[in-house]
């Protein structure tokens, strides 16, 4: 049997209110290409949001990397623990590197956040 990798609408953050409560309330890591933001919620459902800020570019630029960045979770959702509202926001240095790398990045600071699950 195949697993399918989706990305629900209930697992996203949608909503502005989520996003800042998120970084108002959350704690972030962050490394050169990456920040994630980390707030335990209270449901079993595991819910992420993207941002890309407009100084990385036209809408054409922030949207590709919104979508790198969407893949990236997307194929690793399953090593991260439920019960937490995430935020990923790129940076600058991020235009420059491919999909490997942007996943290695995810990676290191999932670990650093210590929301990877137990094996």
């Amino acid at each position: 049997m195949v697993k399918r990798f989706t990305l629900p609408k209930m697992g996203r953050l949608c909503q502005n209110r989520s996003f800042q409560t998120v970084y108002r309330s959350g704690k972030s890591y962050a490394n050169k290409y990456l920040v994630l933001y980390v707030l335990p919620n209270r449901s079993v459902n595991r819910r992420i949001g993207f941002a890309a800020g407009k100084r990385l570019g036209p809408a054409v630029v922030r949207n590709r990397l919104k979508r790198l960045l969407r893949e990236a979770y997307r194929h690793q959702q399953e090593m991260i623990i439920t019960g937490v509202d995430l935020v990923i926001v790129a940076r600058q240095p991020l235009l420059k590197v491919g999909k490997d790398q942007i996943v290695k990045a995810f990676i290191e600071l999932c670990a650093k956040a210590k929301i990877l699950v137990e094996k």
